[in-house]
């Protein structure tokens, strides 16, 4: 096997076994928000939850397998500089799946955190092989990273 070969291999590994899942303390929640034992009566909501950039960039290390925040610079996974606003699947020069194509998805604050939550409930037939972060407060603060990074 080549080194770019290993190297693959040793990454879907990583992401198989949780190396791109939940980090950190805080209030965990489903895809959709709710408490994923079903006890809380109100999903947690986005607008609810305040993010950290500070917190969101060190959080932001698991994605770094696969992203960056650098324009023009595409990885495993598309660049997500200046992702807020822009409509999914529109990268230059990244090989985006037809179920990301045919999203309909405009990417806001609030659609990347049920997106990072639960990326193959969100978009069913993503290539993206990701375990989600179930943790609300760390996908605030990922998002809080993402916004406050330079455009």
């Amino acid at each position: 096997m080549t080194g770019a070969g290993i190297r693959a291999t040793t990454i879907a590994v990583l992401m198989l076994l949780g190396g791109c899942g939940d980090s950190g303390a805080g209030p965990t929640a489903t895809a959709d928000g709710a408490s994923p034992t079903g006890t809380d009566p109100e999903p947690v909501r986005y607008a609810s939850v305040t993010g950290d950039a500070e917190a969101g960039e060190r959080s932001f290390l698991q994605c770094k397998i696969c992203h960056t925040i650098e324009p023009d610079q595409n990885r495993i996974g598309p660049s997500l500089h200046a992702i807020i606003g822009r409509k999914a699947a529109t990268v230059p020069g990244f090989a985006y799946s037809p179920a990301m194509k045919n999203s309909g998805i405009t990417w806001s604050e609030e659609e990347l955190f049920r997106f990072i939550g639960d990326t193959r409930g969100t978009v069913p037939g993503t290539k993206m092989a990701f375990a989600g972060m179930r943790n609300a407060q760390t996908r605030a603060d990922v998002i809080a990273y993402l916004t406050a990074a330079p455009q």
